[in-house]
């Protein structure tokens, strides 16, 4: 190798090393700003509102307004984790055993089902696109791990209730309220925040306001669950 080629090679390493640095410093800042800072919009919201447009959809809009933890009804977050993520208080990010259980369960025949926790899926909806490509679960891994590390579990929690999918167009636990039961995120009782949280494997099929049978016995369930789990005294301090 001549002395030009290495030259070439040293300067592509050197960008290289500082497009890496770079993109790394920009994932920790914008991860540490949102601990603080209310997120204005999501990936998921502006890939629903792109996709949308794209179709033609001109009547369709995004309904989402941030609301603080202290003015949303303790029924919700428990009812999350309930259904979503019951070991959410104590895990670092990732639920080891739902992903063996999951992966035993596809190596049986069954169809893979999801194991993410709570704080992957607010990695993967506030940061991500959509899809199943190995480079988009490996930035999800990647952006888990900054926000477990540098956000406290309340918060993480207080942004996957104002970023969730509950219907189409409808983000988070204040425009789901108003629209499905027409209270305030505040008055949302034990009933009303299992219904929001028993549609959320897939919020496009299932529905609040029209819940199906299968809806209703998995709300029921996650109602049951937190209590069981020890209600609003279960969450996160």
């Amino acid at each position: 190798m001549n002395s030009r080629v290495r030259d070439i090679a040293r300067r592509l390493l050197r960008w290289l090393l500082l497009t890496l640095a770079l993109c790394f410093a920009s994932s920790v800042c914008a991860v540490l700003l949102l601990r603080f800072v209310p997120p204005l919009t999501s990936m998921v919201m502006l890939e629903d509102w792109l996709g949308a447009k794209l179709h033609g959809e001109d009547d369709f809009a995004l309904h989402y307004r941030w609301t603080s933890w202290d003015r949303v009804a303790k029924t919700v977050p428990i009812a999350l984790v309930a259904a979503e993520d019951q070991k959410f208080p104590s895990h670092h990010g990732f639920d080891f055993d739902a992903i063996q259980s999951a992966l035993s369960e596809a190596e049986e025949g069954e169809r893979l089902r999801g194991a993410s926790t709570i704080s992957q899926q607010v990695a993967k909806n506030l940061f991500l696109w959509s899809g199943r490509s190995f480079v988009r679960k490996g930035l999800e891994a990647y952006f888990t791990v900054l926000i477990e590390t540098l956000w406290p579990k309340r918060r993480i929690l207080e942004v996957y209730l104002n970023i969730a999918e509950f219907g189409r167009g409808i983000y988070g636990t204040a425009a789901a309220g108003e629209r499905f039961f027409h209270v305030a995120p505040a008055q949302i009782d034990a009933r009303q925040a299992a219904l929001l949280a028993a549609v959320l494997p897939n919020p496009l099929r299932y529905r609040v306001e029209r819940p199906s049978p299968y809806v209703l016995r998995r709300a029921a369930w996650i109602e049951r669950q937190s209590t069981q789990l020890g209600g609003a005294a279960y969450l996160p301090r």
